[in-house]
């Protein structure tokens, strides 16, 4: 059974990953609060807090992929973030993940065939206004992905990262708190929706499977098209 380590996997989009790929792969789950992590014996959980060193302990002899899921929505105008706001984003998105794939390195290459898997944001390639943190921050996870996957393809090591448009998670509730908010955000996109975890998690399992072997330094939008298209 291949081992998967999924960064923030007790609720949202990691949390479907889990239920996801339960039956099949043996995880190791971090999150704030073991909440909604399924009670199994091929799911192993930790706390973990990104401010602190990666408990490495927890980790088997070989990793098959990592996803790191933690990210940020801080949206204002420009004027009013400060430069803490700025660091704030990008110690979560970009160090944060840093800091996970350098402490599971061997695992990874031990594998021999492994896979990492990023969240970014549509708003790092598509100029949208009061994004200017986020959008800089996961600017510099795209970096990130892509320079460790071509660092690492010799070592078999796959990276790739997701840039979604607006997902209706527990991190975006304050943007879709109510009906009319929810059909303001689908209008925007030319699909007339905006996306679901569900849908996130799936593109995510398959990154991490064998089908996706030819897959690497790839920022892939799923975007209902706002990242893209103009009707």
């Amino acid at each position: 059974m291949k081992n998967i380590l999924i960064i923030g996997g007790t609720s949202g989009i990691g949390g479907e990953i889990v239920n996801m790929m339960a039956k099949d792969y043996q995880l190791f789950v971090t999150g704030r609060e073991k909440k909604g992590v399924p009670d199994a014996s091929n799911i192993y959980y930790q706390n973990y807090d990104i401010k602190n060193d990666f408990p490495t302990d927890m980790l088997p002899e070989e990793l098959h992929g990592v996803v790191y899921c933690p990210g940020t929505i801080n949206l204002k105008p420009l004027n009013r973030y400060t430069e803490q706001d700025f660091a704030d984003d990008y110690y979560i998105n970009v160090i944060g993940a840093f800091k996970v794939i350098k402490a599971c390195l061997p695992q990874l290459r031990k594998a021999k065939q492994s896979s990492v898997v990023f969240f970014s944001t549509v708003a790092s390639n598509t100029g949208m206004p009061f994004h200017a943190s986020i959008a800089a921050a996961k600017a510099g996870l795209q970096g990130l992905s892509i320079s460790m996957a071509a660092e690492f393809a010799t070592a078999g090591i796959r990276v790739n990262c997701i840039a979604p448009s607006l997902t209706d998670t527990p991190l975006a509730s304050a943007l879709l708190a109510t009906p009319e908010k929810q059909a303001a955000s689908a209008e925007r996109h030319p699909l007339k929706k905006i996306g679901s975890k569900e849908e996130l998690a799936s593109l995510a399992v398959y990154l991490l499977s064998k089908n996706a072997a030819f897959i690497t330094g790839q920022i892939i939008g799923v975007d209902g098209g706002i990242g893209s298209l103009k009707i």
